[in-house]
């Protein structure tokens, strides 16, 4: 069992940064690919960004190549999201889920954090 708690979503505006955070309890940590997910109004739930549970394998969704990076600190059971040059086409409730591969969700989900990039 994985519990996962984001945090640093807020109101941004337009071309402003934000560092999302996931901690996830557990001893297992490491040997979870972590992805972080977003869902905006009306639209289906989109992949953003993984990491393998080494941190050496790193996927980003086409929309945000080049903004954002993700990273993982085994250590403290924390991956984070910094989001760079943020797009109000980026507000959205972003999610931290552990899975088993990079890029296919895994069973364990965060509660969300909300974004808002205003123009």
């Amino acid at each position: 069992q994985v519990q996962l708690v984001e945090s640093g979503g807020g109101l941004v505006q337009a071309g402003g940064s934000l560092r999302l955070s996931c901690a996830a309890s557990g001893r297992t940590f490491s040997s979870y690919a972590m992805h972080w997910f977003r869902q905006a109004p009306g639209k289906e739930r989109e992949l953003v960004a993984a990491i393998s549970g080494a941190g050496g394998m790193t996927y980003y969704a086409n929309s945000v190549k080049g903004r954002f990076t993700i990273s993982r600190d085994n250590a403290k059971n924390t991956v984070y999201l910094q989001m760079n040059s943020l797009k109000p086409e980026d507000t959205a409730v972003y999610y931290c889920n552990a899975g088993l591969t990079l890029t296919t969700q895994g069973v364990y989900w965060g509660q969300g954090t909300q974004v808002t990039v205003s123009s």
